[in-house]
């Protein structure tokens, strides 16, 4: 493989995955930002990563390692120190005499293979795997076994267990701990659960919005990572009674994370979850929120109103902080005082005054409102509102020539409207001050390095067909190593934007029932979250069953 000199841009114009065009491109962005060719183009979306590894398959011979499906020895990690592993994205997989083959994510790196060649004494075979495989991998096999065998070694009780135990940087269980956050971290995980059994903790991780077991640890150690979680949020150790919250900051592979951590007791101790927040990922611009062309342009319409009331509505987990955050950067000028008042300020954002409520101390989401009121701003954000006094506020702010965004929870956008008849607030209220509602839901995207097309069931084609969708061909994934079999990778955003218009506000003030709302917004074009996304199936983003698994439909 070593006396192959061909470059991998004239390998993948000849197996006419690329143009010549596209392939200048790429070097002149390379010679720029230094990146390696095969990432820059997926990145530019010129070509897949299972495209590149079936270019390097078939051209050059290299083999493709699945390492979902391989069983790799514990000793062969012993071969490449965990640092080399890392920063080549690169792990053994079988030793053969003086050979010892190894999947990479650039099998092409001749400088990588050459330093490896040189640290373990072997001649090197290189085999290809997708990247998320081999982070999974790697993750896996370095470092969590080597912590877990240690700590089982050598384990006190957890009664008579030393203060260095759980606070000194080298211990086996500090260890760990940053390695489980390291892992998730590495595959994009939102949540991490600390899940006490009766004989044993299971370690589940929420990727795509679905939980799933990522080891089972022995139950004897449940007390020292409960304790080590608890001192990094500043938690209080002794306290195993009561539900507590806190959160904490941790550098991962040079990117900073913000966690929240909450421990609740529960009959087999206490469980432990973490939310991941990667602060290195930063806000998104609004065209980058996933919209169609059409809800697009009617939520820049929204957010550029002078005065009003802007609601995003959906689950816990649905992206609607995502999207308030970025209509914030969208509106945020020299000549506008941003203020916003939210539990917990999640991104901080250059140039806009944050506020983190505290209940224990009176600082409600009613009161933190009522007070930056008072400090002149143009746009305020209300994290969540969650009753009838922080609804009459924010509606009444709106009113009084304020831009206000929040959230709340509803399943689509029109029954915002009862919910806040709900909380209390005068119909003629909500009439005069609602500018428009984003209801939202996020489903998970079909793998593109494993997506498949097939054809409509009858049924579907009747299901589509009612609702206004004409395709010959839905998509789904076969399942394959980088999206761990699952046929999904990622998440995307369905939505229903909703823009008050003087018919609605009539129906509004009149108090009319959610079906005629829905009826007059139909008629005006509103786009239901169920039609988005069969839009989106249609086009191969997400499959049918996802949109259907998120959507309630509505009767039109």
């Amino acid at each position: 493989m070593s006396t192959v000199k061909k470059r991998l841009g004239d390998l993948l114009v000849e197996s006419q995955v690329i143009s010549d065009e596209q392939l200048k491109e790429a070097l002149q962005e390379q010679s720029k930002t230094k990146q390696k060719l095969g990432d820059l183009l997926i990145t530019q979306g010129y070509i897949t990563e299972q495209q590149l590894i079936e270019v390097l398959e078939f051209q050059l011979g290299i083999p493709h390692i699945s390492l979902f499906k391989y069983q790799i020895d514990p000793s062969l990690t012993q071969i490449i120190p965990e640092s080399l592993a890392r920063r080549y994205q690169a792990i053994p997989v079988q030793k053969e005499g003086g050979k010892l083959m190894v999947a990479m994510a650039d099998p092409l790196d001749y400088f990588a293979i050459e330093e490896l060649r040189m640290s373990t004494g072997f001649r090197i075979e290189p085999a290809i795997s997708s990247k998320d495989e081999l982070q999974r991998a790697i993750a896996r096999h370095y470092g969590l076994q080597d912590s877990m065998s240690q700590i089982m070694t050598d384990l006190p009780s957890y009664e008579d267990f030393r203060e260095t135990e759980i606070t000194d940087e080298d211990s086996p269980v500090v260890r760990l701990v940053n390695q489980m956050i390291q892992q998730a971290v590495q595959l994009q995980v939102s949540d991490i659960h600390v899940d006490p059994g009766e004989g044993t903790v299971a370690i589940r991780y929420r990727l795509d919005g679905v939980l799933r077991t990522e080891r089972l640890i022995p139950k004897q150690m449940q007390g020292f990572i409960t304790a080590r979680l608890k001192i990094m949020a500043k938690l209080n150790i002794a306290e195993r009674r009561l539900p507590q919250d806190g959160r904490m900051k941790m550098q991962v592979d040079f990117k900073t994370v913000d966690i929240r951590v909450s421990s609740l007791p529960t009959i087999h101790g206490e469980k432990i979850v973490l939310r991941i927040l990667d602060l290195s990922v930063g806000v998104k611009a609004i065209d980058q929120l996933d919209l169609s062309p059409r809800n697009y342009e009617a939520f820049k319409r929204m957010i550029e109103v002078p005065y009003g009331i802007i609601l995003i509505t959906g689950p816990t987990g649905s992206g609607k902080t995502t999207t308030l955050y970025s209509a914030l950067s969208h509106l945020n000028r020299e000549s506008e005082n941003i203020i916003t008042v939210e539990d917990p300020v999640e991104y901080q954002l250059e140039g806009i005054n944050q506020v983190h409520v505290n209940p224990a101390i009176g600082l409600t989401f009613a009161a933190g409102l009522r007070s930056i009121l008072r400090q002149d701003p143009n746009i305020v954000m209300v994290g969540e509102i969650r009753d009838g006094e922080t609804a009459e506020i924010a509606i009444r702010a709106s009113l009084t020539g304020h831009l206000v965004l929040s959230t709340l929870h509803t399943n689509d956008s029109v029954s915002t409207v009862t919910r806040f008849r709900d909380m209390g607030v005068a119909p003629y209220l909500i009439a005069s001050s609602l500018i428009g509602v984003v209801a939202q839901r996020l489903v998970r995207r079909v793998c593109p390095d494993c997506r498949e097309a097939y054809e409509p069931s009858g049924q579907e084609v009747i299901f589509l067909h009612n609702h206004g969708v004409q395709t010959d061909k839905l998509y789904r994934g076969g399942g394959c190593g980088s999206c761990n079999k699952s046929g999904y990778r990622g998440r995307v955003a369905i939505h229903e934007v909703l823009g008050v218009n003087d018919t609605l506000r009539k129906l509004i003030g009149e108090e009319a029932s959610v079906q005629e709302m829905r009826a007059a917004a139909l008629r005006d074009g509103l786009v239901f979250l169920m039609d988005d996304g069969l839009d989106k199936a249609a086009r191969g983003i997400t499959s049918l069953q996802e949109v259907l698994r998120e959507t309630v439909v509505h009767e039109g």
